[in-house]
């Protein structure tokens, strides 16, 4: 395949009003409990502030006056076979029935998967595969979600292990299990948590969802071409690829077809100059989509953080792509002034300026919208970082993080916008797991607590007893907007005494080793409540499994808080970290803002 040449793009964007979101469904569900069916659904960002809705039971209406005050209806009683559609009611006037509602009659609902046929890599490394992180996307524009699996060999190597690996194999799938395509990145790509980062986004604007991913010499995409050379092996002694060509390629999410590769961004020139020289620290990569000109998705692609660090931006228009910035820590611009070494094995994307336009949180700096650094705390590296309105009490969103560096505090909350320490913890200590979230309603704004720290603490940095169970993912599970623990194969609610299981995933596993994260999580399906996806412990399924709970509360779907919606995106990144809203969601929220949205083709 030939590579593209790529042309510079002017800076000269406007932050708009509007941005490009998905044209989506109403996301029915139905969730049979003990009680009857839980049937919940879509509040649209193109709804009307006003709008209302009916549940039908087949033909029957079940409710005796439109529904004002939520997304969600208990049928008392019902079978877990019933079939329901939704009407929306606009001015009272009620609209065409919606698709019907996908049926959780157990509780989840099971998607079949394929796993790909094991092998040996050399040195009689035998290995299988294992369903691991995914996302999500409209691949072929019919309003529903799909989604995209990456399938990880047993044999996968974190970049400071040597050794040969298995290819590293992503599917798209569609809720019924329909696998529109297979993409093999080949022997050339090795596998583990840090080397393959997909973005799963509509970049252009014809509401179908592209596939991004970093490939080399061998990859075959969904059609079965090849990528560079089918016969090239760059891989050493130690199972590390340090040489050969590295592309950027574009994947049709309909078909899985190759659009156009480019070369990566940055190369990886010599290795030693990204921290050592045997193959660790050159290949650290994070990826991320944003809204850099404020209404439509650009691609981020990076590497390095222990060092060194390039992120470049893209921008996918009429098939092909425009490279939009690069930032270097290495450039004139940036070096010495305490961008390097900043990285996370994560990043976030959210607008700390307030300025219509995304940001990069990278660790414990930022990059601005246009390719500059905005700010950076010289606290160094770090495992997790978590960036929303923790504060509702303060103007703006605010940044915890925690520290790897024994010389640096353990955790610390900032002003996302100036990256100002609003408080932080002791050092002494590689904390390496911390989580920010409203998860105790006895505590205004969100809790934040961390591995090395011994207390929960509350949104100014107080002490507040005992810590949660779990310092993982979160979930908004149950009824109420306070969010709950997600750790392993379990939800858990939060107490001052103890915590409450309210969900153990059943014939299912976790993933990334002691990380024990799930394939995905977040608002998937059915009102703003988030769902989660773990494999099957045979991987021949993704077991999705939505709430049971009722709610009062209405909130706009978080799938057009793009904030929201590019961390479903960014998720699978390395160390996967949960999803957070652009607006607090918690005890005593305000009402919730309504984001203001354009649909694909109509911008």
């Amino acid at each position: 395949m030939a590579l593209s040449a790529l042309t510079g793009l002017p800076q000269t964007a406007q932050a708009a009003t509007a941005r490009q979101v998905e044209r989506l469904d109403r996301g029915l569900t139905s969730v049979h409990t003990g009680s009857g069916n839980l049937v919940s659904w879509r509040w649209l960002a193109t709804d009307p502030d006003n709008v209302a809705f009916n549940v039908y039971r087949g033909g029957t209406r079940l409710n005796p006056s439109p529904l004002t005050a939520s997304t969600n209806y208990l049928d008392t009683g019902a079978a877990d076979s019933a079939a329901y559609t939704v009407r929306a009611v606009v001015n009272g006037i009620e609209q065409p029935p919606s698709e019907h509602a996908v049926q959780f009659r157990a509780g989840y609902k099971d998607v079949p998967i394929s796993p790909p046929a094991g092998g040996t890599a050399p040195g009689n490394s035998a290995y299988t595969y294992e369903a691991n992180d995914a996302s999500l996307g409209d691949l072929d524009g019919d309003g529903a979600l799909d989604i995209v699996l990456k399938w990880q060999p047993t044999n996968a190597k974190d970049n400071s292990q040597s050794g040969y690996t298995g290819n590293t194999i992503v599917d798209g799938i569609k809720l019924d299990g329909t696998r529109l395509w297979r993409v093999d990145l080949g022997r050339n790509i090795r596998s583990g948590a840090h080397y393959t980062q997909f973005q799963v986004y509509d970049y252009d604007g014809d509401g179908k969802a592209e596939v991004a991913m970093k490939t080399a010499d061998g990859t075959k995409d969904g059609t079965g071409a090849v990528i560079g050379s089918s016969s090239a092996d760059h891989r050493n002694s130690g199972g590390y690829v340090l040489s050969g060509p590295e592309f950027l390629t574009m994947f049709n999410g309909r078909t899985g077809k190759a659009m156009q590769s480019v070369d990566y961004v940055p190369a990886r020139g010599t290795v030693s100059s990204w921290g050592d020289n045997y193959g660790n620290r050159v290949d650290r990569f994070l990826a991320g989509t944003a809204y850099l000109d404020g209404s439509r998705p650009s691609l981020i692609m990076a590497r390095g953080y222990y060092t060194r660090t390039v992120i470049a931006a893209w921008d996918w228009r009429n098939g092909s792509f425009t490279r939009r910035w690069t930032f270097d820590t290495n450039s004139s611009t940036n070096s010495g002034k305490g961008y390097d070494g900043q990285g996370n094995h994560s990043l976030s994307v959210a607008d700390v300026d307030a300025d219509g336009r995304d940001e990069i949180v990278y660790g414990a700096m930022t990059v601005d919208d246009n390719g500059n650094g905005l700010w950076t705390t010289r606290l160094g590296h770090g495992d997790a970082g978590h960036v929303g309105d923790l504060n509702p009490s303060r103007a703006g969103l605010e940044y915890f993080k925690v520290s790897e560096s024994t010389s640096q505090p353990g955790s610390w909350m900032a002003d996302a916008r100036t990256g100002a320490i609003l408080w932080k913890t002791a050092s002494g200590a590689d904390n390496g797991r911390g989580v920010a979230a409203d998860i105790y309603a006895g505590s205004a704004g969100a809790e934040a607590w961390s591995a090395s720290d011994t207390t929960l603490r509350s949104a100014t940095g107080a002490s507040l007893g005992r810590e949660p169970s779990s310092i993982n993912f979160l979930s908004w599970w149950d009824g109420d907007p306070v969010r709950e623990l997600l750790d392993g194969t379990r939800i858990d609610k939060y107490g001052t005494s103890g915590d409450t299981r309210l969900l153990t995933g059943s014939g299912v596993h976790s993933n990334n080793g002691t990380k024990s994260t799930p394939s995905l999580s977040g608002d998937i399906l059915g009102d703003w409540r988030e769902e989660v996806i773990w494999p099957t412990s045979n991987n021949t399924a993704l077991r999705i499994y939505s709430t049971p709970y009722q709610t009062n509360t209405r909130i706009t779907t978080l799938l057009h808080d793009t904030q929201y919606r590019t961390a479903l995106a960014w998720q699978n990144t390395a160390y996967n970290q949960p999803p957070h809203s652009s607006f607090f969601i918690g005890s005593n929220m305000p009402t919730p803002p309504r984001p203001t949205v354009a649909l694909p083709n109509r911008l």
